[in-house]
């Protein structure tokens, strides 16, 4: 019976956890590498394991760095089943299928750039492409129901329960049992805050003998959310009145619909103005929204009875949305009275780069960010307070003002983490993954005599 860990070990991205137990081999999670490195270079690496040794994979949450890596396992052999719930299914798709499409821009890129120079030697391919990411849904079999515990083999059992981070998000409870020895192993994946407006608390198991748990914010707390709420929407009133444009770096999946929810009740309230345009230029966001009003069931029960009543918690009074690229490059004419919420968060990739490039420079232009930047990725360099920017090769002047509100966050800070670890029981071994290693090391204080452990890559141990 062991644990092995090949992403999200000593950093933030890349989740990806081995379990071997009764001759099985079961991955949780198989994530893409974020900042820092080359995309490509780094999520190119061998995974640490033969992917087509994989019995089975159990997916928490359809994020890309805990499901982005996908297609790739499939590409290199991996032919078991993947198992997540109904929710999380539908989202994976959106974000691979982006995800591929991404790869091959890429690669073109790169291939344009080397034409360019006209170097000799040949530049990599898509880590990844569409065809290969379409392959990898043939891999979903079985649908997980919070709660209802999965038979994966003999000897070993899974349960996924609501996490709360994003719709469909899950932590998953692994009974093992090995030459008479047993023991109940959870997987935090990513945990959401509490009271969060559209989804439950998370709600982790108790009796757990053995937790591997994120620590994205394990050395801070959160403003408030109604705080945040608060500078939101004054941060938009502030652009709004010096006549520019408010550029939203935005993940696609619960933040994008979460600041609509919002959007949506501060024009109720009066607390912006009601006529604001609102564009969401993010197709994978657009289709996202769509797939969130198909899951009731997944939300409090407040949301769900607006959207069994016909209510869209999301929709807005002039909301755009802009799927073509010719939309959204039209977009940059639009020079004051916007909000324009585009991807990536991180701003590692997407359209959003092309806004900033065309909104940094003004003064009278604002930059809001709502969510974790990874070190080495665009937004965290804008936000640590560099005087420029290098995008699309020319050096933009940031002129912008630059907001960060860190209250939004579908990450659990670190009360809200020490809460939900209390309630897994008294676990005899902790495991910590999923943030950089001051959060960890400040965590590890926090958890104080239980045993704790910061796995390395590629390290194994033995339950």
């Amino acid at each position: 019976m062991h644990v092995s860990f090949h992403g999200a070990a000593e950093g933030v991205t890349g989740s990806c956890h081995l379990i071997e137990c009764s001759g099985q081999r079961i991955l949780v999670d198989c994530g893409m590498f974020q900042g820092g490195r080359e995309l490509h270079e780094e999520n190119a690496e061998p995974f640490g394991f033969d992917p087509a040794g994989i019995d089975i994979l159990l997916l928490t949450h359809a994020h890309l760095d805990h499901c982005g890596r996908i297609p790739l396992l499939v590409k290199r052999g991996f032919k078991g089943e993947i198992i997540t719930t109904a929710a999380t299914r539908e989202l994976a798709r959106l974000v691979l299928l982006d995800s591929a499409h991404l790869h091959e821009e890429e690669a073109h890129r790169r291939h344009r750039k080397a034409s360019r120079n006209h170097k000799g030697e040949q530049p990599a391919g898509p880590l990844y492409d569409t065809m290969d990411a379409l392959n990898s849904f043939d891999c979903f079999g079985r649908t997980a129901e919070y709660g209802t515990p999965i038979t994966l083999g003999d000897g070993v059992r899974a349960t996924f329960v609501d996490a709360g981070h994003i719709l469909g998000s899950a932590s998953v409870l692994l009974e093992l049992e090995e030459h008479g020895y047993r023991k109940r192993v959870l997987f935090s994946g990513d945990i959401g805050g509490h009271d969060r407006p559209l989804l439950n608390d998370p709600q982790p198991p108790s009796n757990v003998d053995v937790v591997v748990m994120e620590t994205t914010y394990g050395d801070r707390d959160h403003r408030s959310l109604e705080d945040s709420v608060d500078e939101f929407y004054e941060a938009i009133r502030d652009a709004d009145a010096r006549g520019g444009n408010v550029i939203i770096p935005t993940f696609a999946l619960e933040r994008a619909q979460e600041l609509l929810f919002f959007l949506r009740e501060g024009m109720e309230r009066e607390e912006i103005r009601k006529n604001l345009r609102v564009f969401l230029d993010s197709p994978m966001a657009i289709s996202a929204t769509e797939l969130f009003r198909r899951h009731p069931e997944a939300y409090k029960p407040g949301i769900a009875e607006m959207l069994n009543h016909g209510k869209d918690p999301f929709r807005l009074p002039d909301l755009h949305f802009t799927r073509d690229a010719s939309e959204s490059i039209a977009l940059n004419q639009i020079r004051s009275g916007a909000i324009i919420m585009a991807g990536s968060g991180m701003c590692t990739g997407g359209r959003v780069r092309h806004h900033l490039r065309h909104n940094l420079a003004h003064n009278d232009c604002s930059v809001i960010f709502v969510g974790y930047a990874a070190e080495g990725t665009l937004a965290r360099i804008i936000i640590d307070g560099a005087k420029s920017v290098k995008l699309f090769g020319d050096e933009i002047p940031i002129r912008a003002r630059i907001h960060t509100i860190n209250g939004f966050s579908a990450h659990a800070d670190k009360t809200e983490l020490l809460e939900w670890y209390r309630r897994t029981g008294q676990p005899e071994r902790t495991f910590l993954v999923h943030g950089e290693r001051r959060a960890m090391d400040v965590f590890v204080e926090e958890l104080g005599e239980t045993q704790v452990e910061v796995p390395g890559m590629h390290q194994r141990f033995r339950l």
